[in-house]
């Protein structure tokens, strides 16, 4: 028997009957897809970050928005207020920092966070240091926190190279996924997209949603499958398909449920028995809207599994950035990338300098 009967009336489509695996392959209209417009810019995922590209001319045909103006609401609350209340002191003295301290509290970035940069703040104090020379340290002690470490989401030489994707509900993880899959298409990479969300069909019809959109490849079980026979049913056809790159969507989490959890390590541990070496990314997207919650799901995540890298998603709608300076001081995982907006190319690379002279500029 062939690995795949092609069913009537689908295009691209094909089942083994067996196991009730869909597989979709790319039709070259469709792979061209990935330089233009969705067919409806209305599909979201019940997130701030729309599936839609936002218009424009094609799938990146927008122009590049400054990442100043996508961090307005943060530069502003925290960044800002810190500026005005430094500016206004006409020394350093205990107000003035306890000033700065409630205002980091208000911006989450966290108890601990806060603490560390207050007292670095007394030492300044201790020196009679200006006011002026108070905000200048201020930047460095934040430039200092959230640049340590690498930084970037980095391809490896294995093929295909499975990036594993996780966090809660209402995250934005089917979105970075589809925003991910374009950006690999956009490089001349053949993608395969996993649907190992198996309790939501809304989860399954969104990311074959992305797929179609950005030429990628497609693969899925029905509803109530075991998430890891997905993973594994895929790793077998990634090579005969030809993929360079798999990115495997899973059930939104709550952090709080240990058994859903459990599953999430089974998944890992099907993938490096079929494929040694992977998932060999596994990147937990994270909502900066959510502030504290964001640092609470980060520590219960990184120590059920191996997380590799973080995504800081909906940075343009919070005034809550100060988010990811606690986490950036707290866990060792790097922040790889970050969602600024709903457009393809909002989803960044996250580059620490940039992000701080953004935060910082007048």
């Amino acid at each position: 028997m062939a690995l795949f009967r092609k069913q009537k009336n689908t295009v691209g489509k094909f089942e083994t009957p067996e196991q009730g695996v869909t597989f979709n392959e790319p039709q070259p209209e469709t792979a061209a897809a990935a330089t233009a417009p969705p067919h409806n810019n209305n599909e979201a995922q019940g997130t701030g970050e729309s599936a839609a590209t936002g218009g424009g001319s094609g799938f990146f045909g927008r122009a590049r928005v400054a990442l100043t103006d996508r961090l307005k609401r943060t530069k502003e609350s925290f960044i800002g207020q810190i500026r005005a209340v430094i500016k206004a002191a006409g020394k350093v003295d205990e107000d003035l920092i306890e000033k700065i301290g409630e205002i980091l509290i208000k911006a989450d970035a966290g108890a601990q966070t806060t603490n560390r940069i207050v007292e670095k703040m007394r030492d300044y104090e201790a020196r009679g240091s200006s006011p002026a020379e108070l905000l200048d340290s201020f930047k460095k002690e934040i430039a200092a926190i959230i640049g340590q470490g690498e930084q970037r989401l980095a391809l490896g030489q294995a093929r295909p190279f499975v990036i594993l994707v996780v966090g809660v509900n209402g995250t934005g993880k089917t979105t970075t996924i589809g925003k991910l899959a374009g950006q690999y298409r956009q490089q001349g990479h053949k993608v395969m997209m996993v649907a190992a969300d198996t309790f939501r069909a809304a989860a399954i019809e969104q990311l074959e949603i992305w797929a179609k959109r950005t030429g990628s490849m497609f693969v899925s079980k029905s509803m109530g499958a075991d998430p890891a026979g997905v993973v594994y049913d895929a790793l077998e056809k990634s090579a005969a398909a030809g993929a360079d790159i798999i990115l495997v969507d899973t059930a939104g989490r709550l952090h709080t449920k240990t058994n859903l959890m459990e599953e999430l390590k089974k998944i890992v541990r099907v993938a490096g028995k079929l494929l040694p070496g992977s998932p060999h990314e596994i990147l937990l997207v994270l909502d900066a809207t959510t502030g504290q919650n964001a640092i609470s799901q980060a520590r219960v995540f990184t120590k059920a599994i191996p997380i590799t890298g973080l995504v800081m998603t909906k940075l343009d709608g919070t005034a809550k950035g100060g988010v990811l300076v606690g986490i950036r001081d707290i866990f060792a995982t790097p922040v790889v990338k970050i969602g600024v907006g709903e457009g393809m190319d909002d989803l960044r690379d996250f580059d620490p300098n940039e992000f701080v002279e953004a935060l910082f500029s007048e």
